[in-house]
């Protein structure tokens, strides 16, 4: 019998009407002759509610309990959405991660999939079973304590249960179509793409994309495991991300982000060594850098500007400072108001003149680049905060992705 493992993330499983919607869903499925093993991230707003419960108490709670708090909301969902199955006459048996064999290492809150020993798993489906998976959580097997792993982290759980378990695909059910090619909020004539690949998915996860987290599509890469984003509410087939496609898009899909601040070191010393004294420090505090500028230097001296997470933004200022201070620049400025799009497709590397026309595209709208990074299948630029809708638009209405080969005469 074939094994599908399919994941419903917290609108999915929001209210008693959506988890029965989950059930009726799951059961179709069970009784056409699939095995079925489900994973659910908690109800709606659960995780958040628990969080700032905690903070009602103190601003500072201790990372174990706030684990223990926040598996609670998964395992109320697994327990709830195994009884509207069984209601349905469909045997059912809920797990927790760590019932699961989902394995981690690393630190509370942030601990990373080690492992996964599904043996009580594999039981459950050979009694006939729907398994359904708490998401978002294991259990270090050195320490024993429970952990979770991080936002996003029931797609992760779902595709390494997918992984282990040898599963013919792995479905995401969200409370959108598909993955588009750019956010249909801002562009109305997003098109939902019908596949994509694992690199251009990763790109379009790192780049903004919230449709997946970009871990979930790093372990379906690495074990081939094919992912099949759709609906909850409809059964329209979605958008598989898998990996080769039979005509590559020179443009799949354009991204935004407004996560990130600007910072920038106002005359740096310009001599070999600086840029590695700025950003050893920068590293040893855990700060993710994303993109990094430094201009021409002029009369000894030169600017760097890079982008962090704009919540550790002013932790990163405090850094840079002491060092700029050590080095004897003149300051560290800091910009908010800043936005990332980001254009990506794997077939604009043997297609030249993309850049240019993204360039232009841009200057046309009155939209200033202030950074640009580059891969062989993504070009990110920096504009303006109050820019970003205009900057998404122009580049969609540019290229109108997914735009294939065919359709420039390639």
């Amino acid at each position: 019998m074939p094994l599908i493992v399919q994941k419903f993330g917290g609108t999915s499983v929001a209210t008693p009407e959506r988890i029965s919607a989950v059930a009726d869903r799951v059961c179709a499925t069970a009784r056409n002759g699939t095995k079925v093993v489900v994973v659910v991230s908690a109800m709606g707003h659960t995780t958040d509610e628990l969080i700032s419960l905690a903070q009602a108490i103190t601003p500072d709670p201790p990372a174990r309990e706030m684990d223990m708090l926040l598996t609670s909301g998964e395992r109320i969902a697994m327990a709830l959405t195994a009884i509207a199955i069984d209601a349905r006459g469909v045997s059912a048996m809920s797990l927790t991660g760590s019932q699961a064999g989902i394995l981690t290492a690393g630190a509370h809150g942030s601990a990373k999939i080690a492992e996964v020993r599904a043996e009580r798993v594999r039981e459950g489906l050979a009694q006939g079973k729907v398994v359904i998976v708490a998401g978002f959580q294991g259990v270090d097997p050195t320490s024993k304590e429970i952990t979770t792993i991080g936002r996003g982290g029931s797609d992760t759980t779902a595709v390494a249960l997918a992984a282990a378990l040898d599963a013919e695909a792995c479905e995401i059910y969200t409370d959108v179509d598909g993955i588009f090619s750019a956010d249909p909020r801002l562009v109305a004539t997003a098109r939902k793409l019908n596949e994509i690949s694992f690199d251009e998915m990763l790109e379009l996860s790192a780049s903004g994309a919230g449709v997946l987290v970009t871990r979930s599509v790093e372990v379906a890469r690495r074990f081939e495991v094919s992912l099949h984003v759709r609906s909850s509410f409809t059964d329209q087939t979605g958008t598989w991300v898998k990996e080769t496609t039979m005509e590559q898009a020179i443009i799949r899909g354009i991204a935004h982000d407004r996560s990130e601040a600007k910072l920038t070191v106002r005359g740096v010393p310009d001599q070999p060594g600086v840029a590695a004294a700025l950003f050893e420090p920068l590293a040893e505090g855990e700060i993710n850098i994303d993109m990094i500028v430094q201009n021409i230097g002029h009369d000894g001296s030169t600017d760097i500007s890079f982008t962090v997470p704009r919540a550790m933004a002013s932790y990163a200022a405090d850094v840079a400072g002491k060092v700029a201070k050590e080095l004897g620049a003149q300051m560290v400025e800091v910009d908010e108001n800043i936005g990332k799009v980001s254009l990506v497709g794997a077939g604009m590397k043997s297609h030249p003149g993309v850049a240019a026309r993204v360039f232009r595209s841009l200057a046309d709208a009155g939209i200033n680049i202030e950074m640009i990074s580059t891969s062989t299948i993504r070009i990110s630029c920096v504009v303006s905060g109050d820019q970003v809708d205009q900057a998404v638009q122009a580049l969609h209405d540019e290229f109108q992705p997914p735009l294939m080969a065919e359709e420039v005469g390639a």
